[in-house]
């Protein structure tokens, strides 16, 4: 990420009324903020997906998940998160809400008469 050394130069002005040219050494500042923000957040990343595969794995051995068919490392992992069963009781659940609603709409329909 670069920063338009014009737009911040107009963004402290505005706050502040303090103007500030561009080649003020505070540019440097913003410039080695950015650098170590990005390190950071790189660091971070790394640390989250380490996590992330581990508690999967974790997940898949204790049956929580179903097995992977792909691997995590390709940043994509290929799931089959719903059994045909899961899916049937997901339209079930659907179907209920569905109802629930058109029935709740016809009772407010009715008392508003």
């Amino acid at each position: 990420m670069v920063v338009d050394q014009h737009k911040l130069r107009s963004h402290v002005f505005e706050r502040t009324g303090i103007r500030i040219d561009t080649d003020d050494p505070i540019f440097a500042l913003v410039a080695l903020n950015e650098a170590v923000l990005a390190e950071t957040v790189e660091r971070q990343l790394a640390v989250l997906n380490t996590a992330t595969e581990a508690l999967a794995a974790q997940a898949c051995a204790t049956g929580g998940l179903p097995p992977l068919a792909m691997p995590l490392a390709l940043g994509v992992a290929d799931r089959r998160w719903f059994t045909p069963r899961e899916w049937r009781l997901l339209g079930a659940a659907a179907i209920v809400s569905l109802a629930s609603s058109l029935l709740v709409l016809a009772g407010a329909a009715l008392l508003w008469r």
